[in-house]
C-alpha cells in the first residue's frame, strides 16, 4: 500500500523538531499524527507539559506549537502493508533541507524511535550541527519498556 505523510506541524518560532517514520494505518485513516489510541505520543506530550489530556487534534496541535514543538515525519513516501516500520519499502525522505532552512530556530532534534532516526542518517545530510536524540518509540508495537520507563526519557523534551 502506497503511504505518503502529513505536512509538518510547525510555525517559524519551532525550536525543537519531533521525527517520527512514517504515519501508520489508523493515523492515515484518521489523517492526524499518532492517531492510534494506544500510541503514547500525544499522553507523553501532555504529561510532560503539565496540560490536562486531550483527545481533540486541534487542542493537541495546539500544545506543541505553545511549546515550540514542530512535528513531522523522516519519510514522506513508502509502500507498506500494515504499520509496522519494519516493512517499509521504497522509501522517499522528506526535504529537510528546505524545511530547516524555513525554521532555522531549531536547534534540536528527536527521533520517536530507532527506526526513524536510521532512515535519517541514511538519507539526511545536514549543514549545520543540531542536538540529536533518539528516543524509545511510542508505538503499541514497542513493547520492551514499561510506559513509565519510555515517559521518563521522553521527559527531557520538557527540559529544553
Amino acid at each position: 500500500m502506497e503511504s505518503f505523510s502529513f505536512e509538518p506541524i510547525a510555525t517559524n518560532d519551532s525550536t525543537i523538531l519531533i521525527l517520527g517514520t512514517m504515519p501508520g494505518t489508523k493515523s492515515l485513516e484518521l489523517n492526524q499524527y499518532y492517531g492510534h489510541n494506544q500510541n503514547n505520543f500525544w499522553k507523553f506530550m501532555f504529561t510532560i507539559f503539565k496540560e490536562d489530556f486531550s483527545s481533540d487534534y486541534e487542542i493537541r496541535k495546539a500544545l506543541l506549537i505553545k511549546n515550540k514543538i514542530a512535528l513531522w515525519d523522516v519519510l514522506q513516501y513508502c509502500d507498506r502493508i500494515g504499520s509496522l516500520d519494519s516493512a517499509i519499502k521504497n522509501e522517499i525522505a522528506n526535504d529537510f533541507e528546505t524545511f530547516l532552512k524555513q525554521h532555522r530556530k531549531i536547534t534540536t532534534i528527536f527521533f520517536n524511535g530507532q527506526k526513524a532516526h536510521a532512515f535519517f542518517k541514511k538519507y539526511v545530510a545536514l549543514k549545520k550541527a543540531y542536538q540529536l536524540h533518539t528516543l524509545p518509540s511510542t508505538s503499541p508495537a514497542n513493547a520492551g519498556k514499561s510506559f513509565d520507563s519510555k515517559l521518563a526519557e521522553w521527559k527531557i523534551i520538557g527540559t529544553l
